[in-house]
């Protein structure tokens, strides 16, 4: 079981790690800072820095699979092609430097931060999401027609007012006793530990507050510009919301 430390802390940039396996699939670290594909949002790339310095680059990261194809609690790191050299040089039980690319990873936070805002806007279930670093986007279960500006003024006003964001954890019963904080219709919280990851937006005011297992910044005001640059009529009942940034400079990785 890889322990998953971006549950924790989504700021932080690398760790050290063990090899714990080398897979078709990738490698599994005991501990890592990259996040898996899931929950609408892109896994994390970045690189592994093995003890002699070699680096080895990764593409993507993704839950891993018995050979059935069920999902385990491993965590699986995956190269990038053209890394047969690096692999070559790791082996089982090594120790190597977990590092994300951090650039990458805050777009995905800033992002996904960005669609509970929406949620916020358009207080209607969410029947698909894509949360990637170049854009973002939710369907919703709705008919109404939606406006790009007023939901644009409404995110940049929700991040000027600098809501503060928690993580924290509820039990399978109190979800159980509270149903409509799932939003989405076609992603549920995983259960089974008996504690459900959540995200809280607001202090005084609650902007949010539904289960979610991705990674966010811990303020509003750090997603920065975004709008909406598309609406789409998907189906009789879907509406389709994608957000972009507006130019920006990146920040700086955290010390």
């Amino acid at each position: 079981m890889t322990q998953d430390l971006f549950r924790q802390d989504a700021y932080l940039t690398q760790c050290a790690a063990s090899v714990t396996a080398i897979t078709e699939q990738g490698i599994v670290l005991d501990r890592t800072v990259f996040y898996p594909l899931g929950g609408g949002q892109a896994g994390d790339s970045g690189t592994l820095v093995l003890a002699d310095g070699t680096v080895l680059a990764i593409a993507d990261t993704r839950k891993g699979k018995d050979a059935e194809g069920h999902a385990t609690a491993d965590i699986v790191h995956v190269p990038a092609p053209g890394q047969e050299e690096a692999l070559a040089r790791l082996k089982t039980g090594d120790t190597v430097t977990a590092r994300i690319d951090w650039q990458r990873r805050h777009r995905l936070m800033r992002f996904h931060t960005a669609t509970h805002l929406l949620c916020h806007l358009v207080p209607q279930l969410v029947n698909g999401c894509s949360i990637t670093p170049d854009y973002a986007r939710l369907d919703f279960n709705m008919t109404d027609p939606l406006d790009k500006d007023t939901l644009t003024a409404g995110i940049a006003r929700l991040v000027a007012a600098a809501h503060p964001l928690t993580v924290g954890e509820i039990t399978d019963a109190e979800l159980d006793a509270n149903p409509a904080l799932v939003k989405s219709m076609s992603v549920q919280p995983p259960r089974g530990s008996g504690r459900i990851r959540t995200i809280h937006i607001g202090s005084e005011a609650l902007i949010d507050l539904q289960p979610c297992g991705g990674t966010h910044v811990a303020n509003t005001v750090e997603i920065g510009a975004v709008v909406v640059t598309k609406i789409e009529k998907k189906s009789a009942t879907t509406r389709r919301v994608v957000l972009g940034f507006a130019p920006v400079a990146e920040p700086a990785a955290p010390q």
